[in-house]
């Protein structure tokens, strides 16, 4: 089992936090992994980052910041797996299934864009392993169930790790580059992994909701997990 993050401290609310721009390559970074905001002295500096060319490097610092201090591990942390189960209705996606929905994405995109393949034309067993996560629906309600929290951490923590693996290969101009036949007119790598992070912010915002809708969720707790 890959290590797992720790539960993130508490954050400063969003009129407080500012964004810093390059000069936040400081001695913080210099003394952590690439990727590990979690355990700098200032994990609140976004820039660029060592081991990665500069616009690369800063986004990595914004990628990580979502999911180690304000994202899908902090909102999920107290969770058992009773509760990664609960389905809120015959049509709604499990807590779990969201978790994996979001380890599919970065996989899928990591094929796209490190791989160079086109979209949808991975393996048989690739999309046997990833569809159901990626496509939810029926498929997701059936399969992904029965895990505990530390298994989906795990999943997304391994498919983080070949991320920043690979972004530590590339540089800016592969970044900026224009792919003219992807389906949203000319998108760039830059683009694509934008969607990613944002797509991330956006599930683990649907998490939140389902977390207040859990049984034994006292109304207007901002924490979840059944008591």
């Amino acid at each position: 089992m890959p290590r797992l993050y720790s539960s993130p401290s508490p954050m400063p609310t969003r009129r407080t936090f500012v964004f810093a721009g390059a000069a936040a390559l400081t001695a913080g970074y210099a003394a952590n992994p690439p990727g590990t905001l979690a355990e700098t002295a200032t994990p609140n500096m976004l820039g660029p980052l060592p081991g990665y060319s500069p616009q690369i490097g800063t986004f990595v610092s914004q990628l990580t910041w979502l999911r180690e201090r304000n994202g899908v591990l902090a909102a999920t942390g107290p969770l058992k797996q009773a509760d990664l189960d609960y389905l809120f209705d015959k049509n709604a996606n499990t807590i779990g299934a969201l978790m994996l929905h979001l380890a599919a994405t970065e996989t899928y995109y990591q094929m796209n864009t490190f791989d160079g393949m086109k979209w949808d034309s991975w393996s048989a067993d690739i999309k046997k392993k990833w569809d159901p996560a990626m496509n939810l629906g029926d498929a997701g309600r059936v399969t992904i169930k029965g895990h505990d929290r530390d298994y989906y951490v795990g999943i997304l923590h391994e498919v983080r790790e070949k991320s920043l693996a690979e972004f530590r290969k590339k540089d800016d101009a592969w970044f900026l580059a224009a792919d003219k036949t992807w389906g949203w007119g000319p998108t760039n790598n830059l683009c694509k992994w934008f969607h990613v992070c944002e797509h991330e912010a956006h599930h683990t915002g649907q998490i939140a909701l389902l977390i207040k809708r859990l049984p034994g969720v006292k109304a207007g707790s901002e924490s979840g997990g059944a008591s």
